[in-house]
């Protein structure tokens, strides 16, 4: 028996390097994973058999990544001297009013699906959509002006597109989705809604698909309702086919009487579905579209039930819903190795198939499709996370037996919108981002953050930088480095931008002319039943506060608590190490 190869430390850390690589970018396997490692892998027992090519896998955990371009490092080291040496200023209110024509301008599109038919193959279909895809993108390219982020677009080596979604995977999901839906709900963030509504995919929807579209204008309870109802009249002049619907998860309730300025403070949420503001506007919006087509009497009893259950305290029962998905699920398996992308073709599409009214929920990454779906199914029936790229692939649950809800991935299209404005929407993952500092100063000179996180003044210093309000916010959250104790600027600087990705730091862009019309929007009609049907949302099913404590002070945890965890009751005493916690980042 031969003697068994030494394995070394060194080789076990290299073989472990090569497996994340190929995990990562299916980098072909290293030099030590063949025979004499301890682990073989597929490809190399593919390699034995005589194979020219190892079998594809089923599961692939990084089919559907994020994949977004970033800056080069002259870019970044020239972005942070600039952050450090640049005295910011505090820009007129009309630099918050946003035009959609400056973030989305003629001669930009989205990936559209080539044309096939079902006596294609699916590798002839894989080849047709890989090269329609790589056309877009080499088409884009040479539309892209060098030199666009030293004026405030994108970076200075990518010319005048912001980063956008470059894997394929992520837009056969939203392929899929636009063809099985009847109605396309395109959410939007309240805060920006120029940069969540693509006018390319507003045409696509209501012109070329002929499909019903919604605007469902997301999260209002984060700006005032006079910019909301602004922000839904400029959709609808722009958009005429389409419907506009204001909606929240967690309508805002009254403020707390004499309460100082600073860091805004949401709700808790979990088990308020019932309290989600805009759901029967939805359902309005969709009759109008569906007509007598499809009965739409149960998803109104369903919402009828909700609000009863709601006034009186308690939350609705769900026995059918498990049964519904259950069908739901097993109706997916079949189809699955139909689907264009898993198999064949898919069947064609037929509106409202078998009396059921199919609705697609797309948008940009953390625009809130999960939580607008969770809030009609009425629970947590989605995962929801505050980092973008949280769902990967699209999921189908049934609202009614005659109402189908997608949830689809967040897609970033290409735009000219600015990367520090991607930021701070949401848009592009705060972990991944080399240097932060930017996007402090784009928010720091649109909102006076001096003064909201009470931050000491440099000393010795005539104005802030936004290093210098990175610093600061360190050195009052107690943020220090592991080795020399030096305050740690660069989480200083990523817990800022949560913030504002929050809605903590709430920066809400305005329509064009809005200063101008100020006084017209917040006495119009439209803007006080608003504000009344949020009130109406933050009150209806919510418990009275207890003896002694603040419900309106309550906010957001970073981590949710587990089931059956008791919550300590509110301490009427300060807490002398509150700068310790992670209660405000």
């Amino acid at each position: 028996m031969p003697r068994k190869r030494p394995f070394s430390a060194k080789r076990k850390k290299q073989q472990l390097r090569d497996r994340r690589e190929r995990k990562r970018s299916d980098a072909p396997p290293g030099p030590d994973s063949g025979a004499g490692s301890r682990e073989r892998s597929s490809d190399a027992a593919a390699g034995e058999t005589g194979d020219s090519a190892p079998p594809p896998r089923r599961h692939d955990p990084n089919r559907f990544r994020l994949q977004l371009g970033g800056p080069r490092a002259e870019a970044l080291a020239r972005r942070r001297r600039r952050a450090q040496e640049e005295l910011l200023e505090l820009l007129p209110e009309t630099a918050l009013e946003l035009d959609p024509d400056s973030i989305y301008g003629p001669g930009l599109d989205f990936p559209r699906r080539p044309p096939w038919s079902f006596a294609m193959s699916r590798e002839e279909l894989r080849r047709r959509e890989e090269a329609a895809f790589s056309s877009f993108l080499q088409a884009l390219q040479k539309t892209q002006r060098p030199g666009g982020a030293e004026d405030g677009g994108a970076d200075e080596d990518g010319g005048d597109v912001a980063p956008f979604e470059h894997n394929l995977e992520t837009w056969r999901q939203l392929w899929r989705v636009l063809e099985m839906s009847d109605i396309i709900l395109l959410i939007t963030d309240a805060r920006h809604p120029a940069l969540n509504v693509p006018p390319a995919l507003a045409t696509h929807v209501t012109r070329e698909l002929g499909k019903g579209l919604i605007l469902i204008l997301n999260k209002v309870d984060l700006t005032s309702p006079a910019v909301a109802v602004a922000w839904s009249h400029l959709l609808r002049r722009r958009f005429p086919a389409a419907h506009v619907v204001p909606f929240t998860s967690a309508p805002r309730r009254s403020p707390a009487p004499g309460r100082t300025p600073g860091l805004q403070r949401r709700q808790k949420r979990g088990g308020g579905w019932s309290r989600a503001v805009g759901p029967r506007q939805l359902l309005e919006a969709c009759e109008s579209i569906v007509g007598e087509e499809v009965d739409l009497s149960s998803w109104r009893a369903r919402l009828d039930r909700a609000e009863e259950a709601a006034a009186r305290g308690e939350e609705e029962e769900e026995e059918e819903q498990p049964q519904q998905e259950e069908v739901e699920e097993e109706e997916e398996e079949e189809d699955g190795d139909e689907d264009g992308v898993a198999g064949g073709p898919p069947r064609q599409w037929e509106r409202y198939r078998h009396g059921i009214l199919t609705l697609g929920c797309v948008g940009l990454p953390n625009a809130g499709k999960s939580s607008v779906l969770n809030a009609l199914v009425g629970r947590g029936a989605v995962s929801v996370s505050r980092a973008p790229g949280r769902t990967r692939y699209f999921q189908t649950h049934f609202l009614t037996p005659c109402v189908r809800l997608c949830d689809c991935p967040g897609l970033v299209f290409p735009s000219h919108a600015p990367p520090a404005l991607q930021v701070l929407a949401g848009v592009y993952p705060i972990s991944q981002l080399q240097e932060p500092y930017t996007p402090v100063g784009y928010l720091a000179s649109r909102l006076s953050l001096p003064p909201l996180l009470q931050l000491r003044p440099p000393s010795a210093a005539a104005g802030w930088t936004a290093w210098d309000i990175c610093e600061a916010w360190a050195e009052k959250r107690g943020y220090k480095t592991a080795k020399a104790a030096r305050n740690d600027v660069y989480r200083a600087a990523n817990s800022i931008l949560r913030l504002a990705a929050e809605g903590r730091l709430r920066l809400c862009l305005r329509p064009p002319g809005y200063a101008a019309q100020k006084d017209l929007w917040e006495q119009h009609p439209e803007t006080a039943a608003l504000a009344a049907l949020q009130e109406a949302g933050g009150e209806r099913g919510s418990a009275p506060p207890e003896e002694g404590s603040t419900s309106e002070e309550e906010c957001d945890s970073d981590e949710a608590a587990e089931p059956g965890e008791a919550t300590p009751p509110a301490s009427p005493t300060p807490n002398p190490f509150a700068l310790l916690g992670e209660d405000e980042c």
